[in-house]
């Protein structure tokens, strides 16, 4: 059977390729499939257990059995329904953080509370000069989707967006914009602080810090987990 095989960040940077097509025996395994790359790619071997990997857009374990035309996806750690899709988004373009909050605001809110990420100047004392953010856009997008249809769905009267930057940022620039309103200011911090916890640890996007000594390294932290509502499932 024919899969086809797409990896990220340091995964990709292992394996020397962001794209393959693989020839595999029917019913193979993820962990045959690891057993396969390893091989292969010597220096994916000791990234094989930071990643998460993906079948089709949903993280799956080991024994899982790969389909015939199956996507599978090797995800690095990163830095569901069908809200309206102006509020769960990723753009290339510069983020305005009013038109945003125009998306959530209306007659039942009481309460508005933003979060606007942005790009700074170091990390650990290392001067910073840019960012780029790459991601898994269909899995990303799916799963930005699902935050938001989960969160509205626990603060009832709830409205929330969460638009994400692709590409090259500069110092200052806005990589994300979390807007939120509910009835009352509570539940408004509360979803807020929520979505920003579930977009570093469940959305596949990955951030490459270039600095200004000229070197560059991928940010790699919170291991990619499955949605909350699977892991309760």
């Amino acid at each position: 059977m024919k899969v086809r095989l797409v990896s990220f960040a340091t995964a990709s940077d292992a394996m020397g390729s962001s794209e393959l097509e693989l020839e595999l025996a029917n019913g193979t395994t993820v962990a045959e499939l690891q057993q396969q790359l390893e091989q292969r790619y010597p220096d994916l071997g000791k990234l094989w257990s930071r990643l998460a990997i993906a079948i089709d857009g949903e993280v799956v374990a080991g024994s899982a059995r790969l389909r015939e035309g199956c996507e599978v996806a090797l995800l690095p750690p990163v830095s569901g329904g069908s809200p309206a899709p102006d509020r769960a988004e990723l753009t290339e373009a510069p983020l305005r953080v009013a038109e945003i909050a125009d998306r959530v605001t209306h007659g039942g809110c009481g309460a508005l509370v933003l979060f606007v990420g942005t790009v700074r100047d170091t990390f650990r004392g290392r001067a910073v000069e840019r960012i780029t953010y790459s991601g898994y856009t269909a899995m990303a997008q799916a799963r930005l989707a699902r935050i938001v249809e989960e969160l509205e769905r626990e603060h009832p009267g709830g409205r929330v967006a969460i638009v994400h930057r692709l590409g090259t940022l500069a110092v200052g620039e806005a990589s994300v914009v979390i807007a939120v309103t509910t009835p009352h200011r509570e539940a408004a911090y509360e979803a807020s602080r929520r979505a920003l916890e579930r977009l570093k640890r469940e959305v596949p996007i990955w951030k490459r810090e270039h600095y200004r000594d000229g070197g560059a390294a991928w940010r790699e932290e919170e291991s990619l987990l499955a949605p909350v509502s699977d892991s309760l499932s």
